[in-house]
């Protein structure tokens, strides 16, 4: 699998863990908010405050494990983003010559996906990273992608998927010379 292959899944699986655990979490409280309660003897203030405090500690007991997990999924995603911060290439700009070279091996055309896998036949008028750079992708040449204002404005800081950066190398095959290399996408190596 590719460096960029197992970061997108990696990311994928957590986002999917964290919908479980918030899932979990949710039902843990609603079961514990359904639970019938033990009857109380007599009326009053003291009554319904023995009532309240069992409510509550029978959600906040419910709630302890897929809070602590919900804790846990959080801190791996804040070292996760610290990680893509201190990846960040310095240059955040393609330079000039970047630009002139891949919209040159574009040929003035959008790279990216118009939908079924078909090349987007837009005028390019962005150089755009396929990597993001937010996400700690380097501003290379290997990582510019020709892009027309409509693709970019949709890819956003996503990370693309493996299957979308393999269509992209296919593609580039039919339209760059057979010496030259297809391939996309590069991340900046940790500092």
């Amino acid at each position: 699998m590719s460096e960029l292959g197992r970061i997108y899944w990696t990311r994928q699986a957590l986002r999917l863990a964290y919908l479980a655990v918030l899932l979990w979490l949710a039902f843990a409280v609603l079961a514990a908010l359904m639970a019938k309660a033990a009857p109380v003897a007599g009326a009053g203030v003291s009554a319904v405050s023995e009532v309240f405090s069992g409510v509550l500690g029978r959600v906040g007991s419910a709630a302890v494990l897929p809070g602590a997990a919900a804790v846990v999924l959080a801190v791996i995603a804040a070292v996760m983003t610290s990680r893509d911060v201190r990846r960040r290439d310095p240059v955040r700009r393609f330079t000039r010559q970047q630009r002139r070279e891949g919209m040159a091996r574009a040929g003035g055309l959008c790279e990216l996906e118009a939908g079924f896998g078909r090349r987007c036949g837009r005028p390019a008028e962005h150089g755009d990273h396929f990597y993001p750079w937010s996400k700690g992708g380097s501003t290379s040449l290997q990582n510019f992608v020709a892009a027309c204002a409509r693709c970019n404005g949709a890819k956003r800081a996503r990370i693309p998927s493996p299957s979308q950066q393999r269509r992209m190398e296919r593609r580039r095959r039919d339209y760059l010379p057979p010496s030259s290399s297809v391939r996309v996408g590069e991340r900046q190596p940790l500092p």
